[in-house]
């Protein structure tokens, strides 16, 4: 099917709707499906190392069936039946790829993000109510059983953890030494440990169940955070489909090779690429555990693709930055696309890209609590750089804003609003598992409020325009953050920077921004305001503070993690504040709270006058406690 325009996609709409459109009712049909049309084709390929000769696996599409099938029977084993949870808190592997498809048969998958902390991992779980986890065997120089093996302690319901060893990825002398440095393996919880791989293949290689045969919730995804604590999102077996519908439509067919450094536990990687393969009959390769973030990644990457023959790459905008700093050194003449999500990549950089690789960048737009995918740029038609695309079909985007009532009103072209979307990935009125989270999140009780704000071109091209959450508020004008980061991101020495509003007394917030420099950058925070001052085109907006940091925090798919970044402008502030008026306390750290937001926690270092203390902070909007004696209502 033709994908060069929003026409394109209401034609295939209006050739019958997603209802009566013909295709798989489960994810195993999916798989069934495809597993007879091409067993033989390769499925899904890993190397533990990020070398272009290193050692890989590769598995079929017939194989990779019969150990969905092992993983799935094992599961229902261990009495996981539709409604239960098996959570993956693991990097990438081939079994991270069967586990996820074998426990969204069998149960609801939960994959978390390994990088998190263990109480983050440990509310998960609960939030889940998982009975199942499974994770990495204690490994040198990853820390991912110990943090697994903390949170299942506080998750009283997880009765059985499985373990991957990454040791048979290694061959001699390395898989030697494995063992001999192998960190304890932590079993200080209560649930029982058990080899993966063992148990698996105890198991036959066709399902041992039915499947059930109609659409039903089989995964949770945690949101990935760029605004706060993590929620819980729930995706129906259609929203699933849908995307790999999408991907096997517009994009991929059974010849294609796809390079996927992004992590399994991210939405983009399992919904839209995973899904995508397993519709299509595509190859998919993930190189190393952590992806991107893999020693080596970046410095091999080139040649990676040489030897994978990739057709299409999967990436990010903060990757395709860092690869811009290494010489194409390599065939890659294979790769027709670019893939990028997660963030809209600047205008130079794009054009920097396509230059150096003659790959063609298709950016889209998608969100954990619709399953993924929105829109993206048409790889046939014309690409607006900086817009996120066009709707894909059967999906419904609405830009609102709301009247003095309340009430949502349609915005007029290219006007402003929230951006609001209904499509089969969207579970309206049920989108997150905790109930109250779902208050207010829908207009008409179909279109998901996504918080960014946007507007839509005279060509039906969606443009992000700031999040709503993320508007900098200075003396009631609102500023958008991505104003001041185009600036800054337009400086030769500047690879990342994130634009928030620190605490002001006077107007409530000042724009601040933090930048993270290119390698062998030497722009100071100074030149970088005065930078600003040209550069940034509304005066209010020309940032108070602006900080070089070795690194941005980020989330894993590699956007800017602003809560990070308001923690350490609170800290800064509100520090200055205490020891301009010489008392005697300090910030000790920032805490996320769920009913009262980021909150200063202090600790007294002398004799203090607590009134005073009381008038200074009072000045902020910001809540502010004593460390010992932090409220608990929201722990």
């Amino acid at each position: 099917m033709t994908f060069a325009s929003r026409q394109d996609a209401l034609d295939i709409e209006n050739e019958t709707s997603w209802g009566a459109r013909k295709r798989p009712a489960t994810l195993y049909q999916m798989l069934r499906d495809t597993v007879e049309a091409f067993p033989d084709r390769p499925a899904v390929s890993y190397q533990l190392l990020s070398g272009a000769a290193d050692p890989s696996q590769t598995l079929t599409w017939q194989q990779f069936h019969e150990q969905v099938c092992r993983a799935a029977n094992l599961f229902r084993d261990l009495k996981i039946n539709e409604t239960d949870v098996v959570a993956l808190v693991l990097p990438n592997t081939l079994e991270t790829a069967i586990a996820t498809i074998g426990a969204a048969i069998a149960g609801i998958v939960n994959p978390i993000n390994p990088l998190l902390e263990p109480e983050q991992i440990g509310a998960i779980l609960r939030e889940t109510d998982a009975k199942v986890v499974v994770t990495l065997k204690a490994f040198p120089k990853t820390d991912i059983a110990q943090k697994t093996a903390e949170a299942v302690r506080h998750a009283p319901h997880v009765h059985t953890v499985l373990e991957i060893d990454l040791n048979r990825y290694l061959s001699p002398p390395k898989s030697w030494i494995v063992p001999l440095i192998r960190p304890k393996n932590p079993g200080n919880h209560h649930a029982d440990v058990k080899c993966f791989n063992t148990e698996m293949q105890k198991h036959p290689i066709t399902l041992g169940f039915d499947d059930g045969g109609q659409d039903r919730v089989a995964a949770y995804f945690h949101t990935g955070g760029t605004t706060g604590m993590p929620k819980v999102a729930q995706h129906r077996y259609d929203g699933m489909i849908y995307n790999g519908w999408l991907g096997h439509t517009l994009l991929f067919t059974e010849k294609d090779s796809v390079m996927c450094p992004l992590p399994l536990f991210h939405v983009f990687a399992c919904h839209v690429i995973l899904m995508a393969m397993i519709k299509s009959g595509a190859h998919v390769v993930f190189p190393t555990p952590a992806g991107y973030r893999g020693d080596g990644v970046f410095d091999n990457f080139w040649k990676l693709l040489e030897r994978w023959q990739t057709t299409f790459v999967i990436t990010v905008p903060t990757a395709v930055s860092a690869l811009m700093q290494r010489k194409v050194d390599a065939d890659i003449s294979t790769v027709k696309n670019a893939f990028s999500g997660s963030a809209p990549m600047p205008l130079e950089l794009f054009n920097r890209f396509e230059s150096a690789t003659g790959m063609t960048v298709i950016e889209g737009y998608g969100l954990t609590e619709a399953t993924c995918l929105v829109s993206c740029n048409p790889p046939e038609g014309q690409k607006k750089v900086g817009s996120v695309g066009v709707p894909f079909p059967y999906t419904d985007v609405r830009i609102y804003k709301t009247d003095d009532a309340g009430a949502p009103v349609d915005c007029a072209t290219d006007e402003v609003g929230e951006i609001c979307i209904s499509n089969p990935g969207v579970y309206a009125g049920n989108t997150y598992t905790e109930t109250a989270k779902n208050a207010d999140l829908y207009h008409h009780d179909t279109y998901l409020r996504t918080g960014d704000l946007g507007r839509i071109d005279p060509d039906g091209y969606l443009w992000i325009t700031g999040r709503a959450k993320d508007l900098i508020i200075r003396g009631g004008h609102n500023i958008d953050p991505a104003d001041i980061e185009e600036a800054l991101m337009a400086h030769h020495d500047v690879a990342m920077a994130g634009a928030i509003g620190q605490p002001d007394a006077h107007s409530g917030e000042l724009p601040s921004a933090y930048v993270e420099l290119v390698d062998g950058g030497t722009a100071t925070a100074e030149e970088l305001r005065e930078h600003c001052k040209v550069h940034v085109h509304e005066r209010a907006a020309i940032p108070k503070h602006v900080e070089v940091l070795d690194e941005l925090p980020k989330t894993a798919v590699g956007k800017v993690f602003k809560p990070d970044l308001r923690k350490r402008a609170i800290t800064r502030i509100y520090n200055a504040a205490l020891n301009e008026a010489g008392l005697a306390a300090r910030v000790t750290q920032v805490i996320d709270s769920k009913k009262r937001g980021l909150v200063a926690q202090l600790e007294k270092t002398g004799e203090l006058d607590e009134e005073k203390l009381g008038h200074v902070l009072g000045q902020f909007t910001r809540p502010w406690e004593w460390a010992d004696q932090a409220q608990t209502e929201d722990a």
